[in-house]
């Protein structure tokens, strides 16, 4: 998958660049599983806003995907790769063999007619689904479930994965690019491979109305604003926080940069054997 990028005739076109879409099959979604989506716009239901810069954008339907995987031993085949306005990677549509069919996240060299298999009897295959106990050592994997059952919560973007590090006393342990490593139970699924899209980090939007395009509204800088309106706001000409250094901060006092937001008695914490920090 590669990035595409423009003869500079208009500023705008210099530094813009897009996906080639090579590995994707059809443009039109499967119907049956679109379901229709209200823009909050970053609002609650008080109609107050939660998230800032969010509101606009092109009209979006939500795509059901499969991420549970929970149709054993039963083989699929993917019918289209297809592209998800709602997330980086692309998405495969497949048919099964008793005639359902379903959205699964696809994989980085997952094509058109190949053959998926979900169960403890599944060969190591991208895009087949497991139990990590069956998965072996040094393999990479995505979509991976923290409780068994409840679906994959981990490694989900473009690009992402896992690569299985070592198994010891029923716990499997994953080793992450961000260099963490974490106990997960050998129960629970994993999808071999990693998932598509890995060039979306390198995606250059390029310019304010594409930006628009995506649902993102303008963001002001903090330092810009008043006094009343921002803790680093104010000041004679351009400074630090009302002419002094201040640490930089959100709109609400939190710090911006350097704060551990992470609870010490998260429960899942104990999970961790190695930190990314470190």
């Amino acid at each position: 998958m590669g990035m595409k990028s423009y003869r500079p005739l208009t500023p705008v076109l210099r530094y813009k660049t897009t996906n080639t879409f090579e590995q994707l099959t059809t443009g039109t979604p499967y119907k049956p599983l679109l379901v229709s989506n209200k823009r909050g716009s970053g609002r609650n239901n008080t109609g107050r806003i939660m998230v800032r810069h969010h509101g606009g954008g092109s009209r979006r339907f939500i795509r059901t995907l499969d991420f549970k995987r929970d149709k054993k031993n039963i083989p699929g085949t993917v019918e289209t790769i297809e592209y998800d306005p709602n997330r980086s990677a692309f998405i495969a549509l497949v048919k099964y063999a008793d005639g359902e069919r379903r959205y699964i996240l696809a994989t980085a060299n997952m094509k058109a007619g190949q053959i998926i298999l979900s169960g403890e009897n599944a060969e190591i295959v991208e895009g087949n689904c497991m139990p990590l106990k069956n998965v072996p050592v040094g393999t990479q994997v995505h979509n991976i479930e923290l409780l068994e059952g409840r679906g994959g919560q981990i490694a989900r973007s473009a690009g992402t994965y896992a690569e299985v590090a070592a198994k010891e006393n029923a716990m499997v342990q994953l080793k992450f690019p961000s260099s963490e490593v974490r106990n997960v139970r050998e129960m629970c699924c994993a999808t071999i491979g990693a998932v598509s899209n890995g060039e979306h980090m390198n995606m250059v939007i390029g310019s304010a109305g594409r930006s628009r395009h995506m649902g993102w509204r303008p963001t002001v800088r903090g330092v810009a604003m008043n006094p009343v309106d921002h803790p680093m706001g104010g000041g004679e000409a351009k400074s630090k926080g009302g002419g002094g250094w201040h640490h930089p901060r959100s709109p609400w006092g939190q710090k911006s940069k350097g704060l551990k937001t992470r609870k010490k008695r998260k429960l899942s914490g104990k999970y961790i054997v190695r930190h990314r920090e470190k």
